[in-house]
């Protein structure tokens, strides 16, 4: 039996059957299921403790993995660019890679459903190849730049790297039970390899240089305040459609780590969205901001005093409310050129070196870089390119015609790509958010790497590597959905970004401006584009292997039943192999010390609440004694929460139940309510996936009692667990 004695509980060894009586002490029993109560909270507490222990130091385990393979993906590729103008490397390009628009693959093979689905091929799945790498490249590109040629060439010599590393993922991502996802190369200029191959939906849309994993590798954590003109001036010539459409293209190229904020003005200048300080670039806030730059107008005049005013106490608002990234900060101006309003050109040009001075001062912050854009052919281009070579900032010219509108804009993570290359930074590593990938609608994340060549000073920004993992390992490691706010709190906290350090001479700034200002000798630029190959002769002529589907309809380049591939009906419909499944690793000595000290706590607290279960002041049973259950239940799970449940009870006619229940005598509170379904991505998941037994149960209106006492009433086998033993002794606490 238990007893209590001095505020402490004991357990008593009975020698005969336990007689309670009439005067056992309420209050007595009423202490000794709060102490049982402590007993099960503590005991719960160091279980979710040590098990979210175990499984953050997993996840972690996981991200620092697929970091290292970015390293070392970054370190190939390294070796293959110093080897850029080798004769070898130059002759075996030609012909030597596959185009995504264009090319049929070499070993190209029918994508199992549950690996991708192409939805445009219906009964039949898309071809990828694993074992070859394709090449894609913005519309923009001219694919017989002598810069773009290098680039595709000596690109290729990593092809052999990036196939074994795919073959080594597919193993390591087995033990979780998923697929392994994209390796990949995106050059400064655009040039995009990646592996597996397959191809385009929509030839030459795909840009890296506007992905959120290429701009965080290669500028890191920021802070951007976007400032732009909406004055009546920017109705001419679509120019607001154009400073939209930039605004946009630099929100899009967030990632978590950034924060955001937009300020609009014309005859005066105020921040949308009806924020004072900055946001963090979640992609929820990015949407937000994206739909108020369409809902733009432009209209009254133009006032740079007030937009820079407004832009800076952003900045400094921002601090005290820890809205910040607290590193780099830029300032993107975006105009077409001419003050209208309020103070003029020399005095936007003081209050910008002022401010900028204040706020390193004031805040111990990095010094706030300008960018400044004149947007449109006959914009003034004077004032604006002024601001920007008296206060340190980058001045670009900005056509009227969209174009190749990241390439004309990418002094601003050219400047900051400079820093990454050195000053402690040569191992930084860059996570961007979870999101849906394009290609399967399943959740995942991308690491990135930015690529330099170090041989010389400073280093020379080359592109970013990158992998793509799917979110399924961490869903199942932490036990959450990966587009949860606390999966998205653990991703920032578990993913460390740095801020990378940015000290560029006069003359390297310089060199970053479309129009320099003047304040170097050319010979004393550094460059930002790597130096081509000395002999251009020996450039190939031809880049790909074949190009037999170019100007094909997709479904004809990307359709395992395209013309001249003999593809059976059957393999096309056939349903989706399950996935790679591998014995569980034998525990580890910690997870071993774990199971012992359950194996011990959970039956010595079991006993002791069966003991409680007895020991009641009205000789009543609290809970019905059920001598025997006989469960047959089939749940089948969608996200329908369509369920199919049918189990029996039986009950001794002995059985009492207090009146003061939610049911009536003879009644048990045990319906089964349906789990919600796991909401696939892909609409093409296996069934099998979606079949699987509901944890959850609640009370349910009382079933007629059949016969001999027999109720029928959906109820499952389950055993007593931690939670629901503190649910009871949490009842009966209230009942005493």
């Amino acid at each position: 039996m238990i007893a209590s004695q001095g505020g402490m509980m004991m357990l008593i060894p009975l020698s005969q059957p336990l007689k309670v009586s009439p005067s056992f002490s309420s209050t007595i029993m009423m202490q000794t299921v709060v102490h049982l109560l402590m007993v099960v909270s503590l005991f719960k507490s160091f279980s979710v403790g040590r098990a979210s222990d175990e499984k953050d130091a997993e996840v972690k385990s996981i991200l620092d993995k697929i970091e290292r393979d970015a390293l070392d993906f970054r370190d190939e590729m390294k070796r293959a660019y110093y080897a850029r103008c080798n004769a070898q490397t130059l002759s075996e390009c030609e012909g030597g890679n596959f185009y995504d628009c264009a090319s049929v693959f070499p070993n190209q093979q029918c994508m199992a459903v549950d690996e991708l689905v192409v939805s445009a091929c219906g009964a039949c799945n898309g071809w990828w190849d694993k074992t070859t790498s394709h090449v894609s490249s913005p519309a923009a590109v001219n694919l017989s730049d002598p810069d773009i040629i290098q680039t595709v060439c000596y690109s290729r010599l990593a092809e052999p790297y990036m196939v074994e590393k795919f073959k080594r993922d597919e193993q390591y991502w087995a033990k979780y039970n998923v697929y392994p996802s994209y390796t990949y190369f995106a050059a400064h200029n655009g040039i995009y390899r990646q592996i597996p191959g397959r191809h385009q939906k929509q030839c030459g849309a795909f840009d890296p240089r506007r992905r959120p994993w290429f701009v965080a590798a290669s500028t890191g954590p920021k802070d951007v305040v976007l400032v732009i003109d909406t004055s009546d001036s920017m109705n001419r010539y679509l120019r607001l459609e154009l400073a939209k459409q930039a605004a946009i293209t630099i929100v899009n190229t967030l990632s978590v780590w950034d924060f955001v904020a937009i300020i609009t003005f014309s005859d005066t200048a105020s921040q949308v969205g009806g924020y004072t300080n900055l946001i963090r670039a979640t992609m929820e806030n990015k949407e937000i901001l994206i739909d108020a730059i369409n809902e733009l107008e432009a209209d009254g005049g133009t006032n740079f005093y007030d937009a820079f005013e407004t832009a800076y106490n952003t900045l400094e608002d921002s601090i005290p409310l820890d809205k910040t990234a607290a590193c780099n900060v830029a300032i993107l101006f975006l105009t077409d050129g001419q003050i209208t309003q309020g103070a003029r050109e020399d005095d936007v040009i003081n209050l910008v070196n002022n401010r900028t001075h204040q706020f390193a001062t004031n805040h111990k912050r990095k010094k706030p870089i300008v960018f400044t854009y004149s947007l449109g052919d006959s914009a003034d281009h004077d004032v604006t390119k002024a601001i920007a070579c008296n206060t340190n900032g980058v001045w670009t010219p900005v056509n009227d015609y969209f174009g190749d509108l990241i390439t004309t804009m990418s002094s601003y993570y050219k400047l900051f790509a400079l820093g990454l290359g050195e000053g402690g930074n040569e191992d930084f590593a860059a996570w961007v958010e979870p999101y849906k990938f394009v290609t399967t609608g399943n959740m995942g994340t991308t690491v990135s790497v930015p690529l330099y060549d170090d041989t010389v000073s400073p280093p020379l920004f080359l592109g970013v590597v990158a992998i793509d993992i799917y979110m399924d390992a961490l869903e199942q490691v932490l036990g959450e959905d990966s587009s949860s706010t606390t999966m998205l709190d653990r991703f920032i906290e578990l993913s460390t970004a740095r801020c990378p350090t940015i000290e560029l001479s006069e003359c390297e700034l310089d060199a970053l401006r479309d129009a320099t200002c003047g304040v170097c000798n050319s010979t004393d630029y550094v460059g930002i584009v790597p130096e081509q190959c000395p002999l251009e002769s020996d450039l190939p002529d031809r880049l790909f292997e074949n190009t037999k589907m170019e100007g094909e309809e997709y479904w004809k380049r990307s359709c395992c039943s395209v013309d001249g591939f003999e593809t059976s009906e059957d393999m096309c419909q056939a349903s989706p192999p399950s996935k790679i499944h591998t014995d569980s690793p034998p525990p580890s000595g910690e997870q071993s010390k774990t199971i012992l000290i359950i194996s011990i706590v959970v039956p010595s607290v079991v006993i002791l609440f069966f003991c409680v279960c007895c020991l009641t002041s009205d000789q009543r049973l609290i809970w019905p004694e059920i001598n025997h259950w006989k469960a047959n239940s089939k749940i089948k799970r969608h996200s329908t929460l369509s369920t199919e449940t049918e189990c029996n009870i039986e009950l001794p006619n002995s059985v009492s139940i207090p009146d003061d229940r939610p049911y009536q005598s003879g009644h048990v509170p045990c319906v089964q309510e349906p789990a919600v379904g796991f909401a696939r991505d892909n609409d093409n998941a296996d069934e099998a996936d979606q079949e699987t037994e509901s944890p959850l149960f609640r009370p349910d209106p009382p079933s007629s009692i059949e016969g001999d006492g027999a109720l029928r009433r959906p109820v499952p086998e389950r055993e007593c667990s931690v939670e629901e033993l503190e649910r009871r002794l949490s009842n009966l606490a209230r009942d005493l």
